[in-house]
């Protein structure tokens, strides 16, 4: 689960004659809000315009539940033949395998072919049997991917498996709308894919985008605000999807290895160049627990974080300057 809170506070108007539009829009399965600032109000809502058609674009590229899609084409191809894909499709392929082997796991792209044995819809009354994670999880093993960059094809070993970008497809897409506002002459804007952001510029008034941090232990609030400047941010969070088994909370971010839910940290929050990363590191985070956590990030000094532990212990990156107790309950 992601949530940040974004905060804008700006003046109607400002020296040099900017104005913010904004627009909230469903795309790639999720809420995207896209906000830019500009010389007038055409030019924001044109330029909105081209944000939504290039998600839309990547949309119908990647994603793995429209049968028409490349990703598509490779899972039923698995187990079958290697599929060819375009150079966009295999290089976001290759990413998410470097981290899947990064992480050792933990992220995995081919989580897609996980069976949700575990339901959080307040339906979920037992706990599954042994023989159910583990079958859960047989098609997942990103060691079975295999790449052709000279051919630019992938195969997918065994039959079943299947790739998913899921969020991780759309951190991608505020990337893409951001690189592309910038060549574009906008200077300054977000795009908030369901979470995941990623913004450029400052605000009309020369601030830098405020972005909120909700206190895992009381949702409807918020217990930092991180100033952003070029920067994306994205929170992956435990604490509004869960089960409740025999006293113990069970959460909804899954380890693919296991099959069971990942325990130990509530809320994982990295900024960093890149939403797609971003994404990637936060959720593998949530999955590896706190050491393993912070051993993982600190090879990757292009990215701060903000980890808070399942007891309320806050652990952020220095350069976060967080002014905050060091645990929140």
């Amino acid at each position: 689960m992601k949530r940040c809170l974004l905060l804008l506070l700006f003046f109607a108007t400002t020296v040099h004659a900017q104005v913010l539009r904004k627009r909230t829009t469903l795309l790639m399965g999720g809420r995207f809000e896209i906000t830019i600032v500009a010389k007038d109000s055409l030019t924001a809502e044109q330029n909105i315009d081209t944000c939504i058609k290039e998600i839309s674009r990547i949309e119908y590229l990647i994603s793995d539940w429209k049968p028409q899609t490349q990703v598509s084409e490779v899972n039923r191809n698995a187990g079958i033949k290697p599929v060819k894909v375009n150079r966009e499709v295999f290089e976001l392929t290759q990413r998410a395998l470097k981290l899947s082997k990064a992480t050792d796991g933990a992220f995995d792209i081919s989580f897609a072919a996980m069976e949700k044995i575990w339901k959080f819809d307040g339906s979920m009354t037992e706990m599954p049997s042994p023989e159910a994670v583990k079958k859960s999880v047989a098609k997942v093993g990103y060691q079975h991917i295999l790449l052709d960059s000279v051919n630019s094809t992938i195969y997918l070993e065994q039959p079943g498996m299947k790739i998913g970008f899921g969020a991780l497809g759309e951190g991608y897409a505020g990337d893409r709308c951001r690189n592309m506002m910038l060549a574009r002459g906008i200077k300054a804007g977000i795009i908030n894919a369901t979470g995941d952001m990623a913004t450029w510029g400052t605000q009309p008034n020369g601030r830098p985008w405020n972005i909120g941090i909700t206190n895992p232990f009381h949702p409807d609030t918020i217990f930092a605000v991180i100033p952003l400047h070029n920067r994306a941010m994205v929170t992956s969070g435990s604490y509004e999807k869960f089960v409740m088994l025999n006293g113990k909370r069970y959460a909804h971010i899954i380890n693919p290895k296991t099959g069971y839910p990942a325990s130990g940290l509530i809320s994982v929050s990295i900024t960093g160049p890149s939403a797609e990363q971003a994404n990637g590191f936060s959720t593998s985070m949530m999955v590896l627990g706190k050491e393993k956590a912070l051993q993982f990030i600190k090879k990757h000094p292009a990215y701060h974080y903000l980890i808070i532990t399942d007891d309320g212990q806050i652990i952020a990156s220095k350069s976060l300057a967080l002014k905050t107790k060091l645990r929140l309950q």
